[in-house]
């Protein structure tokens, strides 16, 4: 209440004890805008927005890769000389800049090293080299150039690459391996006929398959387990046509005293060595022609 028009005077105001003084304890802060000159807090509230923004991107990134998982080919061949490797789709960029002359060669150090890890420390250092206050995009030319050039470089990159990869195709004359197989399962249902097993197109048929040897001892040491129930290869390699590459020694060798780090067990402990003859002796003639 004031008395008189002076500009100094003390302005006391009168309150009226019927209303109630209101309890502020629990209303919520205000947002940190509405202080002027003042930042959010990077750990936590900045940290865990980037955190939540990160889990989106990830969701949507594995939602793809399932989507469009990685085709599986055929068994590899080092004698294939006309196979072209081709990465993951996500890396196809990363394999396309290490065909350039200045990530391979004599620069293979920068290539691996410099080129693949310079973005990733890029983006670890980048909220303490870009500390300014301002968070639009079109406010920040530095940062926002860098990430456009970024998404672009990606794109063009990854483009390039599966561009390169066709044309190499065509120039060949070659059909990818996945999807020769779904050629050739496609023809077979047609016809009526089971899938074929990439890698065993060709396999030999079993001389002698009443042979006490299989069906008796072959039975009992459970060679079926790795075997197959035909040999034809379920958990270890096929045994049809095994006559071909073994000699009826080397296949007693094998079974009585293993092989491969113990990948194929010894039976000398758990076959007689008349037991061990009969099924060298009936492995050696599976030597037929592939079907």
């Amino acid at each position: 209440m004031a008395h008189k028009h002076d500009p100094n005077e003390k302005i006391v105001f009168i309150g009226d004890s019927r209303v109630r003084k209101k309890d502020h304890s629990n209303v919520v802060p205000p947002d940190y805008t509405a202080f002027p000159g003042k930042s959010e807090a990077f750990i936590p509230n900045f940290l865990l927005k980037e955190w939540m923004v990160g889990v989106v991107v990830l969701v949507g990134f594995l939602t793809l890769v399932i989507a469009e998982p990685a085709p599986l080919g055929y068994p590899a061949d080092p004698l294939n000389s006309a196979f072209i490797p081709m990465p993951d789709w996500y890396f196809l960029f990363l394999y396309q800049l290490l065909k350039y002359p200045y990530a391979s060669g004599d620069y293979i150090v920068l290539g691996i090293l410099g080129l693949s890890g310079l973005p990733f420390i890029s983006l670890l250092l980048a909220p303490f080299l870009d500390t300014g206050k301002e968070r639009r995009f079109y406010r920040r030319p530095i940062a926002s150039s860098l990430m456009l050039v970024s998404l672009v470089a990606v794109a063009y990159l990854t483009w390039v690459s599966w561009n390169h990869y066709e044309h190499e195709l065509e120039i060949n004359g070659q059909i990818p391996e996945h999807i020769e197989r779904e050629i050739k399962a496609r023809e077979a249902i047609e016809k009526g006929l089971p899938r074929p097993v990439p890698g065993r197109e060709k396999i030999a048929a079993m001389v002698a398959a009443d042979d006490p040897a299989f069906t008796e001892t072959m039975t009992k040491a459970q060679c079926i387990a790795c075997h197959g129930a035909e040999l034809e290869g379920a958990n270890g390699p096929t045994l049809r046509g095994i006559g071909d590459v073994l000699s009826k020694e080397e296949l007693v060798e094998t079974i009585t005293n293993g092989k491969a780090n113990g990948n194929m067990p010894a039976f000398k402990d758990n076959l007689s060595t008349e037991e061990i003859d009969k099924i060298a002796t009936w492995l050696s003639k599976q030597k037929a022609e592939a079907k």
